[in-house]
């Protein structure tokens, strides 16, 4: 530590900063547990926490008549340290290292009360010697009948007179969530005040504040103290669109990330204003990541698609700019099938059709072109998950299945592999896409491939819009040549709910048009909401690539008792040699390497020990082909 930093004092605050909560509100709580006007009490109690702690009445006030509300015993105060101990903020129960190093100087002041404050602080590290707070008055019965009034952290501006009274020869650094907290910046005592706003945003004190923190991890790393994480998670903004599942925000919010939340799409310009600042980007199908929006991103780390296809999203420029993309290709599979074999047993019973005409009171019972599924022939275009996952589950429905895809795959089960798509078309009673949407994929399905198909056959588009051309499919259905279609996806869709929906297959005979609900499924979204962030967290976190469909794949260790260097780069000869010269030159010992690479970048992750310069990293950086460069710990 620098002596600047040894000449430092930091006091923190213990209620809704050290922990997640307010202490008195949890003990009225527990005390009252049971009682019928537990509920009107606790949340009386903590409408007056909220006042005193916005400044909105006087502190005193606030806690004479929270005290007279609590009716609590000292019985209670054993069951609320345990409560407070499983709710120590996060950031600080992950930044241990701070209060082992730095412990002499931290000072946790509260209004709140020792009983309980000192348990909890000292069981992260917190010298009891450092800890000033009030303490309860109990009668015989051990009930609290009040605080101690020679406690000058009692009677307002409390905080203020206690720091006088320890005169601390120091530079003295305010965390807390309070405007009590600031007063003592204010009356001038202290040189910096952090409103900490991790668990409780209180606007009236943000506004005064030198700093807003989401974290104590931000505060350390402002002040360059010990720290568990490289970078605060807090600082790192990831922006989420299209409705992803709240799992999703979840998983990021847990991890301390700063998040932010869009129910819809966006346009291209939209994305290329609200994406610069942004680390993650998550989105699904209707976001279109152009190389317009990634030239404005100028933080963006990595992509999460919160869907199986990444069409949407330009892979060769975020190639280029070391941002790693990831997907979900199996977790929307099984929602997909179903739809399909739902979909082909409506359309080959022309329910559609009947239930149109039942809604209008016209009654047409009838066997009359009227089918079951067992025993027809069903072809497949695109043999990839969802392809064999719907070979096999219509097989076990008695099915014959043929497939095509561009690339040699092997058969499941009876299918069939065909040599052509025309070849498929000869022979399916039923035909389903399951292709992804690369250029070369759009309007694969014209007037000549219908022209091949059988007449009457069930067509089905569960893929992507732009491979079949609608005024041919249009056309196919009006002629008989298709006696009924089930779209789910289509050239242009409304970019959220409110926007109009408008296509020419509208109106149809015996026609299921659905809103690119394939995969939009409870289950199937849920368990995107956990497989995509997973993977985005694995990199962000430990720089491992599994999943990533444009970087090389690395599977690393856990990352211990070391610092992690990731360095992303051109994959042009030499660059090894250039980084290793650079680690001998510094001395630096390597504890572990790894290197991937494939056609377009490499990717070497070096786990060295903790004593470097910050001109060895700066020389890495400066490696002409590096793309990027990441230090985690």
């Amino acid at each position: 530590m620098s002596d600047t930093t040894a000449k430092r004092k930091y006091i923190i605050d213990f209620d809704s900063t050290f922990t997640q909560v307010e202490g008195l509100d949890e003990l009225a709580n527990i005390a009252l547990k049971g009682q019928p006007n537990q509920e009107a009490i606790v949340a009386e109690i903590r409408k007056l926490t909220d006042m005193g702690m916005a400044g909105e009445i006087g502190f005193a006030e606030s806690l004479n008549k929270r005290l007279a509300l609590l009716q609590a015993n000292k019985s209670h105060i054993e069951e609320l340290v345990d409560f407070l101990k499983g709710k120590i903020s996060k950031s600080f129960a992950r930044n241990g290292i701070f209060f082992e190093l730095c412990g002499e100087d931290v000072i946790i002041l509260s209004s709140g009360f020792k009983d309980f404050i000192v348990p909890v602080a000292t069981s992260l590290g917190v010298k009891e010697e450092n800890i000033f707070a009030n303490t309860f008055v109990y009668d015989k019965e051990g009930n609290i009948t009040g605080a101690d009034q020679e406690n000058p952290l009692a009677g307002n501006g409390g905080k203020v007179k206690l720091v006088q009274s320890l005169n601390l020869d120091a530079e003295i650094h305010v965390i807390g969530d309070g405007f009590t907290d600031y007063e003592i910046k204010s009356s001038g005592l202290a040189s910096f005040f952090y409103a900490f706003i991790e668990n409780v945003e209180r606007p009236k004190v943000m506004e005064v504040a030198d700093h807003v923190v989401r974290s104590l991890d931000e505060f350390l790393w402002l002040n360059h103290l010990p720290r568990s994480q490289s970078y605060p998670k807090s600082r790192i903004k990831i922006l989420l669109l299209e409705n992803v599942h709240p799992a999703a925000v979840k998983a990021f919010k847990e991890e301390g990330f700063n998040v932010e939340f869009h129910k819809g799409a966006m346009t291209e310009d939209e994305l290329t204003e609200a994406i610069k600042g942004v680390s993650i980007v998550g989105i699904r199908s209707k976001t279109n990541l152009t190389a317009k929006v990634l030239e404005h991103a100028d933080k963006l780390i990595a992509v999460g698609a919160f869907c199986i296809g990444t069409n949407q999203i330009d892979l060769k420029t975020c190639t280029e700019k070391g941002i790693a993309v990831f997907n979900a290709p199996y977790s929307n599979t099984r929602s997909v099938v179903e739809l399909a074999i739902g979909e082909m047993i409506m359309l080959i019973r022309k329910i559609p059709s009947n239930s149109e005409r039942m809604h209008r009171g016209i009654w047409n019972k009838s066997a009359k072109n009227s089918f079951e599924i067992r025993g027809k022939k069903l072809g497949i275009i695109g043999y990839g998950h969802i392809g064999v996952q719907l070979s096999v589950v219509a097989e076990a429905m008695g099915m014959e299945v043929y497939f095509y895809d561009m690339t040699d795959k092997m058969p499941i089960g009876n299918a069939i592999k065909c040599r052509s798509m025309e070849e498929v078309f000869a022979v399916a009673d039923v035909i389903s896409l399951h292709i992804d949407g690369r250029g070369t994929n759009n309007n694969l399905i014209g007037e000549k491939e219908f022209a091949q198909m059988k007449d009457g056959v069930i067509f089905l588009n569960l893929a992507r819009g732009l491979v079949v051309e609608i005024p041919a499919l249009v056309n196919a259905l009006k002629s008989g040549k298709v006696s009924g279609a089930g779209v789910d996806v289509f050239p242009e869709e409304p970019k959220t709910n409110d926007d109009p929906f408008h296509s020419e297959l509208m109106g149809l005979e015996n026609v299921i048009l659905s809103p690119h609900v394939g995969g939009s499924t409870e289950e199937a979204q849920e368990m995107i909401g956990h497989y995509v962030p997973e993977r985005l967290l694995e990199y962000m976190n430990n720089g491992s690539t599994t999943g990533s469909v444009n970087f090389p794949e690395v599977q690393l260790p856990v990352l211990q008792n070391c610092h992690r260097l990731l360095h992303i780069h051109k994959n042009v000869p030499g660059i090894m040699a250039k980084i290793n010269t650079i680690f001998a030159k510094h001395n630096i010992n390597v504890m572990g390497q790894y290197l991937k690479t494939n056609e377009k970048i490499g990717y070497v992750i070096v786990d060295v020990e903790i004593s470097y310069t910050p001109e060895f990293l700066e020389e890495l950086r400066e490696i002409p082909e590096t793309i990027k460069f990441r230090k985690l710990f």
